[in-house]
C-alpha cells in the first residue's frame, strides 16, 4: 500500500470562488453562485414575484390573439 494512501490528494476546484450576488460572502459548491440555500431562496423569491424582469419587444394586442 503507497505511503500517501492515508492522505486525500488536493482536489483542484472546477469553478473559481466567487462573491454570492446576494450578500457577497464566497458561493459554496452545493449552493452555487449562493453561499447558503437562504440566499438561493431570496433569489427563486425574486424570479417568481416578478422581481427581476427580462428586456423584451413590447406586444401588440394582434400578437396575443392565436392565428388560425
Amino acid at each position: 500500500m503507497p505511503a500517501n494512501a492515508d492522505k486525500p490528494e488536493k482536489i483542484a476546484p472546477l469553478r473559481p470562488r466567487r462573491p454570492c450576488p446576494e450578500c457577497g460572502n464566497p458561493s459554496e459548491r452545493a449552493y452555487f453562485p449562493f453561499c447558503s440555500e437562504r440566499c438561493k431562496n431570496i433569489d427563486l423569491n425574486r424570479w417568481l414575484s416578478g422581481s427581476y424582469v427580462l428586456p423584451g419587444r413590447p406586444v401588440d394586442e394582434d400578437d396575443e390573439s392565436p392565428s388560425s
